[in-house]
């Protein structure tokens, strides 16, 4: 997985920005049907919005970190319950602006 720059990741969080969340994240916590769902969203969108409710901060620190880990995303964007994660497919939809 190669390093986004600001600019790219500012690219990004802009084109994120009226997006709906795609995948939720709730009681049950991340689930391997949680996983599917997520992994599927980003082979079609490449840029998707994550809803994560979580307890307290760790609980979603963690959550967000295995999501980015296991999903191989960017982390591109958290802010209250809404995780950005940004992952380029096979055959990219969105041009990143060069570094």
């Amino acid at each position: 997985m190669t390093q986004l720059s600001k600019s790219q990741i500012k690219f990004l969080r802009a084109q994120a920005h009226n997006l709906k969340p795609v995948v939720m994240i709730g009681g049950n916590g991340i689930t391997e049907g949680v996983m599917e769902e997520l992994n599927r969203a980003l082979d079609h969108h490449e840029l998707i919005k994550v809803k994560v409710r979580a307890e307290d901060r760790e609980d979603k620190t963690e959550m967000v970190d295995y999501l980015c880990q296991n999903a191989n995303a960017h982390k591109i964007h958290l802010i209250g319950h809404n995780l950005v994660l940004y992952r380029k497919a096979k055959e990219p939809k969105i041009i990143l602006p060069k570094k």
